[in-house]
Formats: structure tokens, C-alpha cells, sequence
């Protein structure tokens, strides 16, 4: 009989299928490798974990609990005059009530199978309101909420759920049919859905525009069977993003508003500056003024046009010390964009965060950061007010989706680095000293690669459609 771990216990609650595969046939399951954000995820989670042991000098830390049926871990216990009191420390600005409460209480009865008597359950967090002046203040740097009350309401409710997943995972022959994901959007889908969902094409229902955010819609085709894009019922009440991706869709037709696209392109003034930053989410504030979290901008690219039919100019930088980037990027920027011209960005709400961030910072900056808001020119607007619709962007507006269609012998594929998880990873390993020096050398010219790509594939869709109109 197979043990059932809390994390498993946590996955099952998410897809039990992809559990029982993850446990009788790994091969499928880990077919993939982690990628550089997952992988993030749990190194910030260990790191976080191994800090948050100094607010509990007397603590036991890392125990182990089975019996015949469970497994789990607890990351720090407390004895006190009565029983213990069992601290579950997250990785996390907040509590994600979905998850985190079920985690502990999953923890809780198998202690209390165990013996233990548990005076109370907390929940250790960071804190997203500190900010950090000099060495890290772990009273403050951490929130701790006791959630004793709500563990013991739901933890009879928990037990009853953890004895349906022991014995789902101890099946021995394969369940059938579709895994549950099949009643989300594709980018909450498990990572064996493809495994499991064999009669679902690769461009299904699941890709339609913030259909994860239509519970009823989904249910209502996956129940009807309806899976291929062009299946959709003519008659069901789709929003009208839907409605043209399943039209481009069906009759491999191009939507483009040249008139609106014209009225958005009129607003730019020249030169244009295509620019793109690159940052690292650091949990545990590196240095003075950050939170939790808060990003640290490392790179730039920047692409600049001084007239329509003129070729771009690049400059870029990329900070590889290890002491704060943040002045050195602020002040590269502003020695490379003038005091006129449109910036134009991708996701504007990304580098518009930045650029407050960067404000609130280096008060000297302030005005400048605010002059780069009043200028900004959003090209993903473009394809988000579907003024340009193709088939091939499957309801995206990802310029990972828009750049092949529109701007197809430019490509990410051959590059070292191809999205910015990655590029965040590697620069940390460059400034914590992960890598050689020789491997740091390369790792600088890569992303320097990536970043270029990025501020000139925006250059090359914003030409493409401006020698349309």
C-alpha cells in the first residue's frame, strides 16, 4: 500500500488522477522537467522555510509523522506545558485559504493519530508591508496567524477527503475517463492533461479567450462534448473576443481594423523607444527599500526609432554585481531615453509597476519615472482590443504567440534563454555565484540575446502593421 505525503494529499485535491500517475507511473508524470519557474518556486520555498527557523530558537524542525496510511513533514513544531503547537511556514505574501488551510489540517490529524495533542495551528507568512532597512527583521519580515479555530472546523471534513485519497491512489488499475482539469482553462491544467484527455485536441475549448473565468460555459461544452473549436454551438452566448477567435478559426480569415489600428499608431510620437525589462522576485528582500517579492530590475533592452523608415538602435545593460541594481538601471535608462518620444511596451502594467517601484525608491528619479507613465504606448493593446485577430494567436496576446504569425522568421526557439522565468533564474545563479566564470560569461551573452529579441520583436510586429495601413 502506497502512503499518502501532504503533498500529495495537496495534489489530489487539485487533479486525483495526475496523483495516481505521478505515484504508479512516474515516467509519464515527470516526462517533463521542471522549468525555471517551478523550479524557482521550490527553492524560494526552502530558502524561506530554513530563514523562518530563527524566529523559533527552541523549535523541532523538519519532523517526520507516518503511520500504515499518511505521511507528512511538519517544518516547525513547538513544545509547550500542555502538547505542541505546529507552525506551517509559506513561501507567500498572504494565506491562500484553498490550499494552506487543508495543508495544515492534513498535518494536524496525522499527528493527532500519532498521539500528539495540539494546543494550536499557526501559519507563518511573509509580509507583504516590510520593507527592509538594513539586516532582515525576522519579527517583522514575518506574520504569524493563528488559524487554530478554522483548522478544527474543517478537519473532520479534511479526514474524510484524505481517506478518499488513500484509497484512490491504491487503486491498482488505472482510473478511467477524463481528469478533472477538463472543467478548467488551459493554464490551470495538470501536467499529465494531454496523457489523460487523449480525444481532446491540442487547440480545444480550453484555449478560448478567459474561458477559465466561464465555469458555466466550459461545463456546458465539456459536458456536451463539444471540443474542437469549430463544435461550439452557433447559438451559445459567447463574449465577442470568443466569437472572432472561433470565426478567424473556422474560416481561416484575418480580422484586421486597419482604421483603429491607424487611430492607435496616430497617438506615437517620435522617436519610438521599444523597451523591456528584465527582474528577479526576490521573497527575502536583498537589500534597503524592497519587500517581499518586490522585483529587482537587473536588465533592459531598448530599441530606439527615430523616424518610421529608419533603422532601430540598440543600447542595452544588464547589471551582474551583487549589491542593488536599482540606481545603475535608473540611471541607464534615463542616460538613453530623451525627454520626448513615445516608450512603447508590452504588458504595460509590468513595467508601469516598475517604474513606480523604482520611484518610490530613488526619490532623485521620481519626476523621471513619472514622465516614462505619461509617454507609455501599450503595442499589446493592439491585439487585446482585437484590432488584429489571427487564427494562430488562439485567443493570445502573448507576443511569444503574436511574433511567429506576424513576424515569423524572428524566433525565441534557437535562443538559450526563451522566457523570462528563465532569464530571472539565470541571473540570480550569476549574482549568487551559482555558476563559473567561464558559464557566467556565456550566461551574460544569452541574456542579452533574449532581452534584444524582446524589444525588437516589438519593433517588427509595430513595423508590420504599420506597412499595412
Amino acid at each position: 500500500m502506497k502512503r499518502l505525503s501532504k503533498t500529495d494529499y495537496i495534489l489530489y485535491r487539485d487533479c486525483a488522477k495526475n496523483t495516481w500517475l505521478k505515484i504508479h507511473k512516474p515516467d509519464i508524470y515527470f516526462a517533463e522537467e521542471l522549468g525555471a519557474f517551478e523550479q524557482q518556486i521550490i527553492e524560494t520555498g526552502n530558502e524561506v522555510d530554513v530563514v523562518a527557523r530563527g524566529l523559533s530558537p527552541h523549535g523541532i524542525f523538519q519532523k517526520r509523522f507516518e503511520n500504515e496510511k499518511y505521511l507528512t513533514i511538519t517544518d516547525i513544531l513547538e513544545e509547550t506545558k500542555n502538547g505542541y503547537e505546529v507552525i506551517e511556514v509559506k513561501a507567500t505574501n498572504d494565506i491562500d485559504k484553498s490550499t494552506h488551510y487543508h495543508d495544515l489540517a492534513f498535518q494536524i490529524n496525522v499527528l493527532e493519530m500519532e498521539g500528539f495533542k495540539i494546543e494550536s495551528a499557526n501559519i507563518l507568512h511573509l509580509n507583504k508591508d516590510y520593507k527592509r532597512e538594513g539586516e532582515l527583521n525576522l519579527s517583522k519580515l514575518f506574520k504569524i496567524e493563528d488559524v487554530t479555530e478554522k483548522i478544527e472546523e474543517i478537519k473532520e471534513e479534511v479526514l474524510e477527503e484524505m481517506e478518499k485519497a488513500f484509497a484512490y491512489i491504491n487503486q491498482k488499475e488505472e482510473p478511467r475517463g477524463f481528469c478533472s482539469c477538463v472543467y478548467r482553462g488551459r493554464s490551470a491544467h495538470c501536467t499529465t492533461f494531454h496523457y489523460s484527455n487523449p480525444s481532446i485536441p491540442e487547440y480545444s475549448i480550453h484555449d478560448l479567450a478567459r474561458i477559465g473565468q466561464s465555469k458555466k460555459k466550459l461545463i456546458e461544452l465539456v459536458d456536451g462534448k463539444y471540443f474542437h473549436i469549430h463544435e461550439i454551438p452557433e447559438n451559445m452566448e459567447l463574449s465577442q473576443i470568443q466569437k472572432n477567435q472561433i470565426q478567424t478559426y473556422i474560416h481561416d480569415h484575418i480580422i484586421h481594423e486597419d482604421d483603429l489600428i491607424k487611430e492607435e499608431f496616430d497617438k506615437l510620437v517620435f522617436p519610438l523607444y521599444f523597451v523591456d525589462y528584465e527582474t528577479f522576485p526576490a521573497a527575502l528582500p536583498r537589500f534597503d527599500g524592497f519587500s517581499p517579492y518586490e522585483q529587482i530590475p537587473f536588465q533592459f533592452s531598448l530599441h530606439i526609432l527615430r523616424a518610421p523608415d529608419a533603422l532601430p538602435e540598440h543600447v542595452d545593460f544588464l547589471y551582474t554585481k551583487k549589491d542593488d541594481p536599482s540606481k545603475s538601471f535608473a540611471e541607464a535608462l534615463r542616460d538613453h531615453i530623451g525627454a520626448k518620444g513615445s516608450i512603447v511596451v508590452w504588458h504595460k502594467g509590468f513595467e508601469c509597476g516598475r517604474n513606480g517601484e523604482l520611484g518610490a525608491r530613488l526619490p532623485e528619479y521620481r519626476n523621471f519615472f513619472r514622465s516614462l507613465e505619461e509617454r507609455i504606448f501599450d503595442l499589446e493593446d493592439i491585439f487585446k482590443k482585437q484590432h488584429y485577430v489571427h487564427k494562430d494567436f488562439r485567443g493570445s496576446s502573448s507576443i511569444k504567440k503574436i511574433l511567429p504569425v506576424l513576424v515569423p522568421e524572428l524566433s525565441y526557439k534557437e535562443l538559450n534563454i526563451k522566457e523570462g522565468g528563465a532569464a530571472a533564474d539565470i541571473w540570480n545563479k550569476i549574482v549568487t555565484k551559482e555558476i563559473s566564470e567561464k558559464e557566467k560569461e556565456q550566461a551574460i551573452k544569452n541574456l542579452k540575446e533574449y532581452c534584444k529579441l524582446d524589444t525588437y520583436a516589438m519593433y517588427a510586429i509595430w513595423k508590420k502593421l504599420y506597412n499595412l495601413l
